[in-house]
């Protein structure tokens, strides 16, 4: 896939207000076309909560917490934990087709479907210590069509403009294999330290 990002559209600080959704650059791959935003507006919301709430979907419900942190939860309250997405948007369908979002938070720290009701309680008050997490998934129908990779490089590369000092790492669940393999292609290792016969804690530094 290819991108173009256009420097001059970026903010000057992120996140940006909620609900703003700025255009940043453009993609293609294989003559199919795309736009990538900074943030989301309250459609794409409601997009992101269908995705999530996709029982269909059964590889974005094993892998991740979307059905609960998305469909279930509040995306105002996710937000507020200074949480900085990127949408990938099919440019012919309006079709939301894949989603970065970067933010702190500590190393090892698990995702919503995965903690205690007493780590739920103290999520916003964690310091993070540097680290930032690095979240990815794409959606059907465009999962497995070569936009990934490409996508989340660009995408934290705009990230590490705002925050040049972040440590990141990624979350995954250990089935995940492909996942795993795309975050060690954009240079992540697995620190077994944090990780768990379940789920694997990756990082960049």
């Amino acid at each position: 896939m290819e991108i173009t990002l256009t420097p001059g559209a970026l903010p000057r600080r992120v996140p940006v207000p909620l609900y703003e959704a700025i255009r940043i650059g453009t993609a293609e791959n294989k003559n199919d076309y795309f736009d990538i935003f900074l943030g989301l507006d309250k459609a794409m919301v409601e997009k992101l909560r269908a995705r999530s709430l996709d029982t269909a979907d059964t590889d974005l419900q094993e892998n991740t917490s979307d059905f609960k942190r998305f469909g279930e939860g509040s995306y105002d309250d996710w937000y507020s934990k200074s949480r900085v997405p990127f949408a990938l948007m099919h440019k012919n369908t309006g079709a939301l087709a894949a989603l970065v979002w970067l933010g702190p938070k500590p190393l090892g720290r698990k995702s919503i479907k995965r903690l205690s009701e007493e780590e739920l309680k103290n999520e916003k008050t964690v310091e993070s210590g540097g680290w930032h997490t690095i979240v990815f998934r794409s959606y059907l129908p465009f999962r497995g069509q070569g936009l990934m990779k490409e996508f989340v490089r660009a995408t934290t590369d705009v990230y590490t403009h705002y925050c040049p000092d972040a440590k990141l790492w990624a979350g995954i669940n250990r089935k995940n294999l492909a996942s795993i393999a795309l975050a060690e292609k954009l240079g992540h290792t697995i620190d077994e330290s944090h990780s768990d016969p379940t789920w694997v804690a990756m990082t960049r530094v």
